[in-house]
This record gives C-alpha cells, structure tokens and sequence, in this order.
C-alpha cells in the first residue's frame, strides 16, 4: 500500500481505540461496566446494534459471496423485521421490568439456575466460536496486503480490540460503534462509487445491473419451496425469523446493547429501526458484490482470487498444466469482454439484447468451467487446500484498482467492521461469565470493585480465546456463511428456552432443562446427518424444545418441578 492509504488506515485504527479508552475510563461497577448505566439513546443503540452484527465478515465476504453466488444472501434478513417486532412486544419490557444484566438472569427468575446456567453455556460456546471469525477475517486482509504470518496478524488486530473493550467496558463498545459505522459506511459507499467509475466508458449503473441480471447475479428472491436450499423466501421469513429472535432476544452480545437503553421505549426504537435498516443496507453490500462482478467482465480477473495457492500450483509439478489454464481462460475472458462490450452498447441504444446476451451467457459459463478445471487441478495438487476463494474476491479488487487513500480507508472500514463486532461479542462473554457464572455460583458477595476487575480479566481471556480459534477460521469457506451456521447450531435451543419461559407459565424449569438438552442433540444431528440448509436448524431445535418440554411436563413428579 501507498504511505497515504498507511496514513488513513493507521489514523482510523489509534482514533478508535483512544476513543474508546477515553469514553470508557469512569466505569467503577458492573451496571456502568456491562450496561453504561443504562443511559444511552435509541440512536447510540442502533448503531451498536448494527455495528456489533455487522462485522468485517459482512463487508468482506458478503461482496464475494455475491460475485459467485448472486444477491441470494439478502433472503436471509427478510425474517428480520417479523422478528424486531416481536421482541419489543415481548422481551424488552420483561428484560427491563427486572432489570437484569444478562439475559439468563430471566431465566432463573422463571425457572432455576440450571436453566439458566445451562443458557449461559450455550451462549458462550456458540458465541466464543463466533468471536474467532470476527478476528480472522481483518487478519486476512493485513495478511494477504503485507505478507505477514497469519497469526502475528490475529494477535495484533485481536490485542487492538481488547485494549479498549478491557478497559472501558459497555461505554468504550457502544460509543465507538457509532464511528466505526461512520468509517465503515462512508468506505463501502466510497468503494461503490469508485467502482462505477471504472466500468468502461458507455457503461453506465443501467448498462451494468443488466450484465448482472443476465449472468444470473441479481437473484435476489427464490420461491422454491426447497429445504436443502440454503437461501430462499421460506428459509429466510422462517428460518431466518428464528435465527433473529434467537440472535437479538437471547444472545447476550446484542441484548447487551439494547440493555443499555435509557428506557423501554429507546431500546424498541433502536431493535425497529434495526429491522428497517438492515436489509437496504445488506443488500447495498451484496450489490457492491455484484458490481465488482461485472467489473470484472471487462477487466481480465485472477483465475482464483487466493494468490497463495495459485503461488503454490504455480511451483508444483501441475505447474505447466495450470499454465495452460490460465492462458486459455485469458483468452475466454478477453472473448468475454467483447460479448459484454456489444451487450451493453446494445443495451444503451435501445435493443433487447437477446442474442448477444446468450453470447455474453455462453462465454460467462467457458470462463466457470475453466476456473472448475483450476480449481479441480489445485484440489489434484493438495487436497487439503481451500476451493472457495469468496473471501479473497473483494479484497483483491480493493487493493489492485481503488486509488490512493480510498484502499486505506475501505481496509480501515473492514477492520472498524471486525473491531466493533469483536468488542461487542467480548463485552457480552465477559458479562455472562462473570454475572451468570462466576457471581452467581462461585464468588457472590464480593465487591463491584472486584467484580470489575475480574470483568476485565474475563475480558482478555475471552480475546485471547479468540485469537486462538481464529487461527482455524481459513478452513470454513465463505465466512458470513460460516458464522452464522455456528450460531443457528445453538440458537434454536436457546430461543425455544426462552419461548416457554414467555408463553408458557406452568411448565417447569426440569422439564425445559431436559428439553433443551434432547433439543440440542437433534439440531447437531440434522448438521451432520441432512442435507438440510442450517437456517432450518432454528425452527427446528426452537420447537424440539417447546414440544419436549410441553411433553415431558405431563409427566408426574421432576418434570413438573
């Protein structure tokens, strides 16, 4: 990179972490620690809400995702808004009414400890994986740029996120969130400028999302009803509906946030306008994607996006044969852009563009087959190596096309991106271990000025804990898809849980207890026993959960405890 972009990233980088050692220095308890006192507006809220979801996951593989996959992805929030609204008519004025720190503490309240310590357990499991991902995915970028050891890069950008969320706590979190938005959405908008400005000349917004349409990359909407479909209406109203009241009304990392909330009324405010917000800025995301796309049909992209590996093929005795190609996919890609050319000047003046779109169609699906044959003779190479490179797609675009000062500020985005999910998902593991576990079942009666201190020390383990399982992440694919499948692996239990807890007041806390367990066994077998798209996973353990329950209850004696 250019001493420039150095200077903007590099500036971005000291700006937030001193922000946030400055807005977090008075925390003295734990309701100031993990709650900021409660004090905060539905605005301060909102953007910590999406701040904390929206990590360098979302701005780094999401664009990927779309380049090789098309608009899909945006399905998977359309359960989002269903889901706000029903949690601030039924969690929020529950949460705030017994003004726990935790969500878990309802659910002891309810029921009994196991319940809730058991929710706990699940939350961190489920969350901890999580927080891996939101590392890596900002390591890959400085890994990539600067050709540093992976884990040297996981250490520094995981050491930069704990030195503030140690120290300053909820304040230090929610407070940078609102300028880490600021710098990742001024970037994104900046990167999707400077794209449609290097399409070809005569090859306009309207020119472009045509090409997209045509190769098949603005699917946005699939009606087939199709359970082994990843990404389709019913999977994203339903499944997805699961997964969000899951994710916004039972995971610590964003109930946390909402928590913060001066009163009932601002945090509603904050989870609504989340539901609003959310899918025109998801899909504002993957349309980037499908922009860097048909960027990519008129200037001539890397056969596979990870350069490591095409090094590494490159210098193998299938070194020759992957030469050969990657010079006919030149020659198909060139062959590409002429087909593209002809289809956008036909569209510009008025045409329909059928025949040469099927031109343009036919060299699209050469250039696919030839990068399978790439990809298929790397897996020839070593069959350990990674065949998806969505991860990488975006990133090399920035670096290779963007100016000076534009590359360093849309890294600077990604990272803000990581650092504010990351300080969000450390902030709540700290407060559920230590309120739900360690306060309530082995060190009670201690002073604040003692639970503080161990907050922040659970604070740094959490973040070393991280770091450590980021160094697995580069095995998980298309990361945005990865992180989410972790979460609907615990959420659905978790979600059904709390679903008797509110709807269903003589069933006990033994019965939910085992509930829970049978429920959580059946989610990890349809994982590795089905084909079904992991969306599912959270109706399904939800409801395996309500229904046990509601089952074992009729049964006289424990479960009716």
């Amino acid at each position: 990179m250019h001493a420039i972009d150095w200077l903007v990233l590099s500036a971005s980088l000291i700006f937030i972490v001193l922000y946030g050692l400055w807005k977090g220095r008075q925390s003295k308890d734990l309701d100031e620690y993990f709650l900021a006192n409660r004090s905060l507006r539905w605005y301060t809220v909102l953007l910590s809400i999406m701040a904390t979801q929206a990590s360098a996951i979302t701005f780094l593989s999401a664009p990927g995702l779309a380049y090789t996959d098309g608009m899909r992805f945006v399905q998977f929030y359309f359960g989002l808004p269903i889901g706000m609204v029903i949690l601030s008519v039924t969690a929020i004025p529950v949460y705030h009414r017994l003004k726990v720190r935790t969500a878990y503490e309802y659910l002891e309240d309810r029921f009994n400890l196991k319940t809730r310590t058991l929710a706990s357990i699940l939350f961190l499991a489920g969350r901890g994986l999580a927080a891996g991902l939101t590392i890596y995915a900002p390591a890959l970028i400085l890994s990539v740029i600067l050709d540093w050891n992976i884990t040297y890069t996981n250490i520094i950008i995981g050491a930069l996120v704990i030195i503030y969320t140690a120290w300053g706590g909820a304040s230090a979190v929610n407070w940078t969130h609102t300028w880490q938005m600021v710098i990742i959405m001024f970037g994104m908008f900046a990167a999707f400028v400077m794209i449609l400005a290097k399409l070809p000349e005569g090859v306009g917004l309207v020119e472009a999302t045509h090409i997209a349409g045509k190769l098949g990359r603005l699917n946005a909407i699939d009606w087939s009803l199709d359970f082994s479909t990843r990404y389709n209406v019913w999977s994203g109203i339903l499944g997805g509906m699961f997964l969000q009241l899951s994710y916004f009304g039972t995971d610590q990392s964003q109930v946390q946030r909402y928590l913060t909330a001066r009163s009932v009324s601002e945090s509603r405010l904050g989870l609504l306008m989340n539901g609003v917000v959310k899918i025109p800025m998801q899909f504002f995301i993957l349309f980037i994607g499908t922009m860097v796309f048909v960027f990519y049909q008129f200037e001539a992209p890397p056969v596979f996006f990870n350069e490591a590996e095409t090094r590494k093929i490159s210098e193998s005795s299938y070194g020759p044969e992957f030469a050969e190609l990657q010079h006919a996919y030149k020659e198909v890609v060139q062959e590409r852009r002429q087909e593209a050319e002809a289809f956008a000047a036909e569209i510009r003046t008025g045409g329909d563009g059928i025949a040469s779109g099927e031109r343009l169609l036919a060299a699209q699906e050469r250039s696919q087959e030839l990068r399978n044959n790439a990809i298929n003779l790397m897996k020839a190479n070593d069959d350990s190596v990674d065949p998806k490179d969505v991860n990488y797609i975006f990133l090399v675009f920035v670096t290779g096309f963007l100016p000076v000062g534009l590359v360093g500020l849309v890294i600077a985005a990604i990272i803000a991106a990581s650092m504010s999910s990351t300080a969000g998902e450390l902030n709540a593991l700290a407060s559920s271990s230590i309120v739900d576990i360690y306060q309530r079942i082995f060190r009670s009666g201690e002073s604040e000025a003692h639970y503080v201190l161990v907050s922040k020390l659970a604070t740094v383990l959490w973040g070393a804990y991280a770091i450590f399982l980021a160094e697995f992440a580069s095995r998980l694919g298309a990361l945005i898809e990865a992180v989410n499948l972790l979460g609907s692996l615990t959420y659905g239990p978790i979600l059904g849980i709390f679903m008797v807890g509110f709807f269903s007041k003589r069933i006990g806390g033994n019965a939910t207890f085992v509930a829970a367990f049978l429920a959580e066994i059946i989610v990890l077998a349809c994982w590795q026993f089905t084909e079904l798209a992991f969306l599912w996973f959270n109706p399904i353990g939800c409801l395996a959960v309500v229904g046990f329950a509601w089952l074992l209850s009729l049964i006289p004696g424990y479960f009716r405890e």
